[in-house]
């Protein structure tokens, strides 16, 4: 019986130290605004997330579909597939690259909070495990509510992609531009950084922070301060600063593009969260 007894209080021990490493303490000062945690059901809350969907961007290869983000083990799960899709926009006579492609032949999937869930200043945490295989582009981000881009502003939080044809982490901002079309703020950590510091790097879930206030925006990968944006330098030319205004969260796996080839990589991929919160002080 008492074997039994200390068996079960094991139990119970472990269960509440799993809770309370899954259930990260709330930094000081600040309390929980939103977070989903991705544990119920087998697809994205709609309450929270919407879907974009075909073709949508920088001439990528990937469809964006709603089959491609489910639910699955505690963790929103967006599968990278090798597929033929039909394009129903399809027009051969057009020069419009979203119009063009006849087909698609791989497919993903973007959701993002956009008129859902916004917020202004505070901290975005996202923990995820990325998937590097050669043309895959993850991205944690977030768009302003108000204009057309460049002009509301991007946040990078994380990108994963090639420059200069090597495998690159991310940490960007991006506004509209006085003398080119968008400026730029941005970090980009080789990759062969991480993989030094530990080999199965790829294989663990990593959290991403972004820290926002009404000054800067630091970008952190588990602690590590990659990228600090200072905001009196990030004013369109109309004098409005997109950063001084609420922002919604996007998270996708793009397939081509900046991540490079993907016809040598085996697929289905599996791009990873395990939950996103935002907190903002007390």
């Amino acid at each position: 019986m008492l074997q039994k007894v200390s068996i079960l209080l094991i139990l119970i021990l472990f269960s509440r130290i799993c809770a309370a490493q899954h259930h990260s303490a709330i930094p000081n000062g600040y309390k929980l605004l939103w977070a989903d945690e991705f544990e119920e059901g087998n697809k994205p809350n709609p309450e929270f997330w919407s879907y974009e969907n075909g073709f949508v961007r920088n001439e990528e290869l990937q469809w964006y579909q709603s089959e491609n983000a489910i639910i699955q083990n505690g963790n929103l799960r967006i599968l990278g597939k090798k597929e033929s899709v039909k394009n129903d926009r399809f027009n051969p006579e057009s020069n419009n690259w979203k119009e063009s492609r006849e087909f698609a032949e791989y497919t993903s999937a973007s959701i993002n909070t956009r008129g859902k869930f916004d917020f202004q200043f505070g901290i975005l945490e996202v923990k995820a495990k990325i998937d590097t295989s050669m043309g895959m582009w993850p991205a944690i981000w977030t768009l302003g509510i108000e204009k057309g881009w460049p002009s509301n502003g991007e946040i990078d939080v994380m990108e994963y992609y090639l420059v200069d044809q090597k495998p690159a982490i991310l940490a960007n901002a991006a506004w509209k531009g006085a003398t080119s079309y968008v400026s730029w703020d941005s970090e980009k950590i080789p990759f062969s950084k991480f993989l030094k510091k530990d080999p199965k790097w790829a294989e663990k879930f990593h959290v991403w922070k972004m820290e926002w206030t009404t000054d800067f925006i630091k970008i952190y990968l588990d602690d590590e301060l990659l990228n600090t944006i200072s905001l009196s330098e990030t004013k369109n030319p109309d004098g409005f600063n997109p950063f001084h205004q609420p922002h919604y969260i996007l998270l996708n796996l793009a397939i081509g593009g900046n991540g490079g080839d993907p016809s040598v990589t085996t697929f289905p991929r599996k791009y990873e969260v395990d939950y996103v919160r935002v907190y903002q002080k007390k």
